[in-house]
């Protein structure tokens, strides 16, 4: 009998489609239509923020559904059935459901299986590898914030001539491999939930795609239906397409009114309140062209001087990035200081800093909701809530993010392992990256003086960076961070591409500023790392006791010195990242 590939299951899903009973909505009256609207709302809410489960694991969102099978689809992830019936029978018992009717529904299970990896299910991964992560971002996962969803289930056929469960493991394994690479080619334009449903419904499988783009998804299947995995051994059942739309709009669906989705900042109070506070201070902002920008106020009690000199500290910091717009200090019975940037990330990033300035009482930032931003990213919610996986690479102090002002996503990680077995494992890896379109570069860094490496991967999607982290945190001897210490805060200075003719001066000019540093509070340590590969490229990473001993050091008159000196012999603008 041919061998059956193990499998690892993690949460319950359920897909249930809703018909709205449109001559009863019409019928009712306005006090019963408003009830429902009002149950309705309440109920999605509560089941998006896992309000149903103490353990906050899961997750919950609402789409619209094209075309006659379905209105609603409402989409439930949770880590027990017994969480996902109460759920869905929870639902039943609201004013809203009255007006529909379930015509569909699918019950399945998020699922990966030893086609993917057979170490994993052999005990030959550890639980922190990057494979282990990898997969628990599968059976674990995040409901992506894209705007489109589509939902299918399928089979492995079992015709008289092209039978899929009479193949050998091997040449199953091979055929999901080859499909597998189709995906992959997609990372950062759509992304998957597979869940298996065998036992569980009519299908042996569901699959739910999410994109921003829908064409997207029309793509993808089309390029995989030429594959053998699906061209000769796979049958569909029917397909949903739908839009997602947040709780609060389900007014807004039911009166047919238009419904835009921006997940990453659905929740616009926050920017209604800025906007409000901006009013009432007599401020209007300026901003480019085809941009919406991000606002950070800081309401302070210190005197208007003292304010202003901090925030002149800052800003010379501040404006080393693209992303920056202006900060200044609006004077009124209680000074406050206003700091605008092209993306959400930049924002939530300066506040972090503006937070410490003397006499901060209260700190608001949001969109300014003025322009429009064609940045495809950086938006509220996707900058503050961080992946599962993101949060494990920041927990072993791998820095996975987009450094501010560049358009693309870096890992770094550090390794005591020798070079030239760093270079080989890197070039492995490197050479399996290049096929994803989405893959800038990963290069090997080596200080400048010192028995240590440094691996950074670069990537035009964060999800693309995500990924490659739970591989590159398999690479041989990698440590948390460089030294021996494991606290503290940490900046690195990326993209230091240096004029040929200038490189011994930028090297000798590190030195300099490396000693100045070894006298300054809090500093423990800084590298200068040069890519083993191209020698004129290369990046500092230092290491200090808290943000406040670092930012000490970019106030500082040196710091700014050096800046102004880089600009001749540097052939682009470095980029610094704060690594908490």
């Amino acid at each position: 009998m041919p061998e059956a590939p193990q499998t690892d299951e993690g949460w319950y899903a359920l897909h249930d489609f809703r018909t709205v009973d449109w001559d009863a909505w019409r019928d009712a009256t306005k006090r019963e239509r408003d009830r429902a609207i009002e149950s309705g709302i309440d109920y999605l809410q509560a089941h998006e923020a896992l309000s149903d489960t103490d353990e906050e694991a899961g997750g919950s969102a609402v789409f619209t559904v094209l075309g006659h099978t379905a209105d609603l689809l409402i989409l439930h992830l949770r880590p027990t059935t017994a969480q996902l019936d109460t759920a869905e029978r929870t639902f039943e018992q609201t004013a809203f459901a009255r007006f529909t009717e379930q015509t569909a529904s699918y019950v399945s299970v998020t699922e990966v299986s030893g086609y993917m990896s057979q170490e994993y299910f052999e005990g030959e991964t550890v639980e922190d590898s990057g494979m282990a992560r990898y997969i628990r971002s599968r059976i674990e996962p995040e409901i992506p914030d894209a705007e489109h969803v589509c939902f299918y289930p399928m089979d492995k056929r079992r015709g008289e001539q092209d039978n899929w469960y009479d193949l050998p493991f091997e040449e199953r394994a091979d055929l999901m491999s080859n499909h597998g690479e189709i995906g992959r080619e997609y990372a950062g334009k759509v992304t998957q939930i597979i869940t298996g449903s065998i036992g569980f419904d009519d299908y042996e499988w569901g699959v739910t795609l999410f994109a921003d783009d829908p064409t997207e998804i029309k793509h993808l299947l089309y390029e995989m239906r030429f594959d053998p995995s699906s061209s000769r051994y796979a049958e569909f059942g029917s397909f949903y397409f739908g839009r997602r739309f947040g709780p609060s709009d389900l007014d807004a669906v039911l009166a047919g009114d238009p419904v835009d989705w921006d997940g990453r900042a659905e929740d616009d109070s926050a920017a209604s309140e800025l906007s409000a506070r901006l009013d009432r201070l007599g401020v209007t902002l300026d901003a480019p062209a085809d941009t919406e920008p991000h606002a950070v106020l800081v309401s302070c009690d210190s005197s208007v001087e003292e304010l202003t000199n901090a925030v002149n500290d800052l800003r010379g910091n501040f404006e080393h990035y693209d992303s920056h717009i202006e900060t200044f200090v609006h004077d009124g019975d209680e000074p406050t200081v206003i700091s605008t940037w092209t993306t959400a990330r930049a924002a939530d990033t300066a506040a972090g800093f503006l937070d410490d300035l003397p006499g901060a009482t209260e700190t608001l930032t949001g969109s300014t909701g003025t322009g429009d931003d064609d940045s495809g990213g950086n938006h509220g919610q996707q900058a503050s809530t961080s992946s599962d996986l993101r949060s494990e690479l920041a927990s072993l102090d791998i820095y996975a993010g987009q450094p501010h002002g560049e358009d693309v996503h870096a890992i770094v990680l550090y390794s005591t392992a020798p070079v030239d077995e760093l270079e080989h494992a890197v070039g492995d890896l490197s050479d399996g990256f290049d096929r994803y379109d989405t893959h800038v570069d990963t290069s090997v860094y080596q200080a400048h003086d010192q028995e240590r490496s440094a691996v950074v991967s670069l990537w035009d999607t964060e999800s693309g960076a995500e990924t490659a982290g739970g591989y590159l945190a398999d690479l041989p001897e990698i440590v948390a961070r460089p030294g021996d210490e494991t606290d503290g805060f940490g900046t690195m200075g990326m993209f230091y591409t240096v004029k040929p003719e200038h490189r011994e001066e930028f090297v000798s000019a590190f030195e300099e500023v490396n000693d100045v540093l070894a006298g300054m509070d809090g500093h423990r340590e800084t590298d200068l790392m040069i890519n083993t590969a191209a020698e004129n490229d290369m990046f500092i990473a230092s290491q200090w006791r808290s943000k406040e001993d670092a930012m000490a050091f970019f106030r500082s008159d040196e710091f700014r010195e050096t800046v102004e000196w880089g600009r001749d012999i540097l052939t682009d603008r470095p980029r610094h990242v704060f690594l908490a």
